[in-house]
């Protein structure tokens, strides 16, 4: 049974006993969210890309709870930009155990509400989430997502390699980066010699960066 934890930072994640895991940082769930993601990868790509008139698309590897969704789909709406968000899920969350995990507080009221009325769409097709904002979510396995879009940032936010090593083999990386842009900013919470190796050998350039409360480093690359 799924059930809500909180973190050391007083945000709440879900416990998934099938995996044996949480889905967020114990030390923290917000704080990890936006500093890998949301500060090291979607303001990372802002800073360097300066004025967007183009939408920023991201694809996110693992959508789970929709945290880093909605702390992205926050910062794009506050600085009015147009956000393109793809999330892959095999086993998506019910709507019924997102709206416990009590992030309407992290993000604005119109945000948290179109987001909760709109998540079972978006899991058959895109839907608008906001006037700046569009979201679909893949409920298939990695390796069975398809697309011939390429995006602009890629969020790799699968449970820890020792839970499930089959999202961090050479197969799933190759499969993933292959929708990076050139020019395009990849993050992650871990790094290891093994996942380093992989994204250098898809041509992307390695990056050691700060990690979130409880980790040293994570891994950013850029293709």
């Amino acid at each position: 049974m799924l059930t809500i934890v909180q973190t050391a930072d007083g945000s709440n994640t879900i416990y998934n006993p099938q995996v044996g895991e949480n889905y967020h940082s114990k030390h923290g769930a917000l704080q990890e969210s936006r500093h890998v993601f949301v500060n090291s990868g979607l303001q990372y790509f802002l800073d360097r890309a300066g004025n967007l008139e183009a939408p920023v698309s991201i694809l996110e590897v693992g959508f789970g709870t929709g945290l880093n969704f909605l702390l992205s789909a926050d910062l794009c709406d506050q600085k009015q930009i147009n956000l393109n968000y793809t999330g892959i899920e095999a086993y998506p969350l019910t709507k019924e155990m997102i709206g416990q995990t009590g992030y309407e507080q992290y993000i604005s009221a119109e945000l948290w509400q179109q987001f909760n009325a709109q998540y079972s769409p978006a899991l058959s097709g895109e839907v608008s989430i906001s006037p700046n904002c569009k979201l679909q979510i893949a409920n298939c396995p990695l390796l069975n997502f398809q697309s011939t879009q390429q995006y602009d940032i890629i969020y790799f936010d699968a449970f820890a390699v020792a839970y499930q090593p089959e999202m961090w083999d050479d197969a799933a990386i190759g499969h993933t980066i292959q929708y990076l842009k050139p020019g395009g900013v990849f993050v992650t919470y871990a790094i290891t010699g093994n996942l380093k190796r992989a994204v250098k050998a898809l041509g992307c350039k390695v990056e050691k960066a700060p990690g979130a409360p409880g980790k040293r480093e994570m891994l950013r690359a850029e293709r």
